[in-house]
Formats: structure tokens, sequence, C-alpha cells
């Protein structure tokens, strides 16, 4: 990845005083932004290199790089602007959190994006180590298969020293799972991550388990669980004694109590002894907490979710071989799926197999095959960047068993492509369906190097390659562009001669008001903006701040006001308003989304000259004031009172236009929006 890509990268997000935090997964950079409003989705996704932008709720962003992840966030974090760190101070960051929650639902519902955040932060890490270990277990699977060595996973047999050995080569990554899961689960809330490791570490001790031998133990049979448990009375309170080898349900919940309590403690406690009582009174609330009742709760929560989803199994595996397919595509893009993962790897544990990953074989092939499509397709063309876009994601698919750089780089921008997509996830699941599914003893990532670690092998290579060709094929014959991109970018083949023209025409309509008018009407106005405050109209392209000036927020015009008091330029509802009284966000009943920016970097002063008016949630009328300034007080600090109005959501509709120029006052139209 260039550095100069990353440096575009880097300013398209609205450099680093805007980012909160930066992270990166196996395909993805993950942001955490003081602001994600200002960023423009189509600006991101043409800078060179990158595969897909993905909002998400509370001002996080992720960038799609692929394979190249790991080199752009070096890039990035070379970078001398980022020199210095990342981050806005905490009242910044506070009172950014408080807006995003006062907005609600924005596309996913805030708390169970968080939700799902935390799950794929917790896993995300050891994809690498999960999926190494993957390739081992195929191996194995393979050599079986040949007949080298007996059934490797059949705990009645017993191979020879030397495959045991080779055998060892993934069974940590898995044996010691809960103790991965709950370093990153702690460290996601807050938590010291090796605390969290250490509290986990207990239950996973040779000497935890063999206290189900110990004297006075019994055994208790548990519904949903497939073997009875032993229990030992410890001061008098019972105590289930579970391997709680590759579980992944106690180490999640346990991290999620410890955080809040390793926080809490932090603001109880001294800082100068911190070091000491922090860590030793998290311990001793939550080993025995863990040991006596988070443990067992997370054991049987994984038992009940597994149970429900074998039982629907077991009564159809030709349904559930169809629905499984059909779900993910849903499924991935929201981060449900890592729930289900967690699932797979309790279903090895506790019954030997796992009966999903087969189906969901069917969904990973037609979304590779898809990519194939679209491959494919951009050869004939002659698409570069998109050539290049599919190339990686396939590779990343077929090699790796990893789908995203293929959903978010291409299916998700062609909608074209889902339907498609689909029926080859059908007629995957179809075939596998009809012989009776298929099963794997070990957790792997379905691509081409895995195939071997089926039971039925035969079966599934045939599902998973009926899912690739077919949605290959319906890609290529339908193709992946939409009709009126395809024909606006043929009409526009003439680039000069249009812009020219269309040139001419915007300066003529410019200069006779009623031409403007027809040009208007002619476009369905769903909504005219009216001026906010007093003032003389300034060209967005001359506003003092590059983010507003190029449009990345959004389309609209500055005013340099002369009066003092911001008004709602028309009818909603206020979805932000900065307690320090520089920003406004508004949802007005047209559905248009209005930002009024108040000054340029006048958060800086923290407040200081602003009397916020409303709140978030305030339902207002065009003329409400918003808030009142103190010109003294901006001016004198050195800040400019430029206050851009832009339209943040400018995407769902057709044009944005300035319709006024010169001096305005309060209630003057200042802006249409065309559908």
């Amino acid at each position: 990845m260039a550095s100069s890509s990353a440096a575009e990268i880097l300013k398209e997000v609205g450099g680093s005083q805007n980012i909160v935090s930066l992270t990166h997964c196996a395909t993805r950079l993950r942001f955490e932004l003081v602001d994600a409003s200002e960023l423009d989705q189509k600006r991101i996704e043409a800078i060179p290199g990158v595969l897909g932008a993905v909002p998400q709720a509370g001002n996080r962003y992720q960038i799609v790089m692929g394979g190249a992840v790991q080199s752009t966030y070096s890039d990035i974090m070379a970078l001398p602007e980022m020199s210095g760190g990342t981050g806005a101070s905490g009242d910044d960051i506070a009172a950014v959190k408080a807006a995003a929650r006062a907005k609600g639902p924005r596309g996913k519902i805030a708390w169970l994006d968080s939700l799902f955040e935390y799950l794929s932060d917790s896993f995300r890490p050891i994809i690498g180590a999960l999926l190494g270990a993957s390739l081992f277990i195929t191996f194995m699977a393979l050599m079986a298969t040949l007949g080298v060595i007996p059934a490797w996973n059949d705990s009645r047999v017993t191979l020879d020293a030397s495959w045991q050995f080779v055998n060892l080569t993934w069974k940590a990554v898995f044996v010691f799972l809960p103790l991965l899961v709950a370093y990153n689960a702690s460290k996601k809330l807050g938590a010291d991550p090796w605390v969290g490791f250490a509290i986990m570490g207990v239950t996973m001790l040779p000497g935890f388990t063999a206290l189900g031998s110990a004297d006075g133990a019994y055994t208790v049979t548990f519904p949903g669980l497939t073997s009875s448990v032993q229990v030992v009375d410890i001061f008098g309170i019972p105590l289930t004694v579970f391997d709680y080898s590759s579980q992944v349900f106690p180490p999640l919940l346990m991290a999620a109590i410890l955080g809040p309590l390793y926080k809490g403690l932090k603001k109880l406690i001294p800082e100068n002894v911190q070091l000491i009582f922090v860590p030793f009174l998290s311990m001793l609330i939550m080993i025995p907490l863990t040991a006596f009742i988070i443990g067992p709760i997370g054991v049987y929560v994984g038992a009940g979710l597994a149970a429900v989803l074998n039982a629907i199994n077991s009564f159809s595996p030709f349904i559930f071989a169809i629905v499984i397919p059909l779900a993910y595509p849903f499924m991935v893009p929201l981060g449900l799926h890592w729930p289900i993962n967690a699932i797979m790897l309790l279903n090895i544990q506790t019954l030997g197999y796992d009966f999903i990953q087969g189906p969901m074989g069917a969904w990973n092939f037609a979304c590779f095959g898809a990519t194939a499509g679209v491959l494919v397709l951009s050869i004939r063309e002659k698409d570069l960047q998109m050539r290049q876009t599919a190339t990686g994601a396939l590779a990343a698919g077929l090699l790796g068993g990893i789908s995203e750089p293929s959903l978010y780089g291409i299916h998700l921008r062609y909608k074209r492509i889902y339907p498609r997509m689909l029926v080859g996830c059908v007629a995957g699941g179809l075939v596998m369906g009809l012989f009776g599914g298929v099963k794997t003893s070990a957790f792997v990532f379905t691509s081409l190097l895995t195939i071997p670690a089926f039971d039925n092998v035969w079966v599934y290579a045939l599902g998973v390659a009926v899912a690739f060709v077919l949605a290959m094929v319906l890609v290529i014959m339908s193709g992946y562009k939409d009709p009126e991109p395809k024909a606006a970018a043929a009409a526009a083949t003439p680039a000069e001669t249009s812009a020219a023209t269309a040139g001419a025409a915007s300066v003529a309509a410019a200069a006779a008001p009623g031409a403007t008018a027809t040009a208007t009407e002619s476009k369905t106005v769903v909504a005219t903006i009216l001026a906010p405050v007093d003032g003389v109209i300034v060209p967005l392209e001359q506003v003092p701040d590059p983010v507003f000036s190029k449009g990345i927020v959004g389309p609209g015009v500055g005013i340099d006001p002369t009066s003092d008091v911001v008004v709602a330029p028309g009818d909603g509802k206020v979805v932000v308003a900065q307690p320090t009284g520089h920003a406004f966000g508004l949802l007005l009943d047209s559905g248009v989304e209005v930002l009024i920016h108040v000054g340029i970097d006048t958060v800086k002063l923290g407040g200081k000259g602003f009397s916020v008016k409303v709140s978030a949630g305030d339902r207002v009328t065009a003329g409400t004031p918003l808030v009142a300034f103190d010109r003294a007080v901006i001016e004198d600090a050195g800040y400019s009172l430029v206050t851009p109005v832009l339209v943040t959501n400018h995407a769902a509709f057709s044009s944005v236009d300035p319709v006024a120029s010169g001096r305005v006052s309060v209630g003057d139209a200042l802006l249409t929006v065309s559908k």
C-alpha cells in the first residue's frame, strides 16, 4: 500500500484529530472517530486499494483493504500527522458519544452493534491462529482419508508418537481458546487483559479438573448437556466441574462483568495503589464468581443455543442445509455470524462434530463465485481497478475462506449481485441437503484447502462447486452494474464536450432566475432549506476549512453571519446538539439531514461564548432558536464565524442546489434539495 494512499485515507477520515482509535482485523481498518458524519463514502472507496467502506453505529467506521490491511495500517501510523497519537479530549469524546446515543438507531441499533463489535473483537485477533490450526486439522483429515493414518479424531485410536506430535500442532489453539478469548474480551472492555486471562486460567488448570475426582464429589445430569458432570462442595457451596477446553461463552460472560468491575475499582482505589489492589480485588471477586456461577451459565447458554440448532438439523438436515447458506449473506454484514462460530466450536467439543460449517461453505463459495464472475467481466471491460479488487478478494476467499473482501469490496456495492449469489447459496445447500448434509470434526475456514476436512468430502465438494459455478455464471450473464450507471457512463463518454455544455448551462441558469426555477422544478424539489442566520453567502469552496470546502461532509453553502442567533432551517427534529454549541444536526420532516456548524474550529472554545437553546430529541419548527453566540468571543479567539449549512445525506437525492447569493436574512430560501 503506497504511503500516498495512506495519506488519502487519513485525509478522508478527517485527519488524526478526528480519530479516537485505529485498529485493524484480517481485512479491515477499524476507526473509532470523533465525528463520522464528515465522511464521504464514495470518495473513500475511490482511493486506490480500498475495497469498500462500511459506516457503523456510534461513529465507528470500517475501510475494507483485503490482504493489504496490515501494510496500510502501518503506512497510516507512520505518517507524520499520526506521530502525536490519535484522539480528542475526553470531553469531546463524551459529547460525541452522548450525541450518538441521542440519535437512536442509525442503520443498526447502537447497543446491538456494540454487542457484536464486542464479540467480533474478542475473536478477530486470533483469526490467524485459528486459520493456521484449521489447515493442520485439514492435513490430518486428508491423511486419514488417504489411509496413511487411522481415524485421528477417534478417542479409541492411538497414533504413533510421530503422528501424535503432528496432531498437537492444532490442539493448543483450540484447547486454550478460552484463555485467548478472555484476553481479547477483557482488553476490549477496558480491563487488564492479563487479569482476564488469569481468571479464566484457574478453570483451565489440571487441579481444577481434578476437583471432580475429589472425595465427596458426585455426579449430576443437567438438561441439554450430552454427558453428566461432576459436582463437589467447596466450603459447603456446590462447584460444577466442567472441562472448559474450547469453551467461548464462559470467557465472554466473564469479561463482560470484569470490564465494568475493573473500571469501577479504578475509580474507588487511590491511583498510587491501583497497580496492586485493582488486579487483586478483581481476581478475588471474579475467580469464585466465574468458577461457581459465570462459567456454568456460559456452558448452559452455549449448550442451549447449540441444542436449538441441532434440533432443527435433526428434524430436517435438508431444510437446515438450505436455511444456513441463505442466512449467512445477511448475518455476516451485521456481525451475527460470530455467535454461530462459537456454537460450531461448542458442537465439536460436545458432539465430536459440527453440522453448520458444511452448509456455511455453500454460502462462502457462492460468494467467491460471484466475485469470480465480476473478475471475468472486469477483464472483458478492461476495468483495471475492479480487476484488482476482485482478484484480491477471490484469492482471500479461495485460499483463506475469508468473505469480507468480496462482500464489502464488491457485493454490497452492486445490488444486482446479491440475488444471483443467493441462487448459488440455495443450489449448493440443496446438493448437500439431498445427501443428508455433511459434518466436520474440526473448526475450519471453508476454503479450497479445507475441503478434505469434511466427512462426506465428495458431497461437500460437489455442493460448493455448484454454488460457485452457478453464482459465477449468473453474474457473468446478467452483469453486476446497474443499468442506469451503465447508461450514464455511456452518455458521458465525450466528457469534455458534456462538461463544457453543462457548465455553460449552469452559468446561464444562475444568471436567469426564471431558467433556474424551471430547471429546479423539473428535478422535483422535495425540500427547501431556509437560511438559519442573517449574513452574507460564502460559496462552499471558499469556506476556510478543507473538510467543508471540499464537500466531504456534504454539499451546501457557508454564511458569514451578521446576527448572533442561529435558528432551525425547517421543521423537524434535533438529532445532534453539541453541548459546546458549535454544531447542530437536524432531521427535517422531508427526510433531509442538515448540519449547521457555527464557525470554524469553534469546538476549541469548549462552549465559551455559546448559549445552547435546544437538546437532542427536541422537536423544532422553522425559526426555532438553536443557539445564541457572542461574536466578540469567537473573533477575539481568532476563529472564523463562517457557518457552513450542509446536507449530509445528499446521496439519497439527485442534487442539492444553492438558490441564494449575496446577503440573506433568516427564513430566506438557501438551498433546494431535489428528488
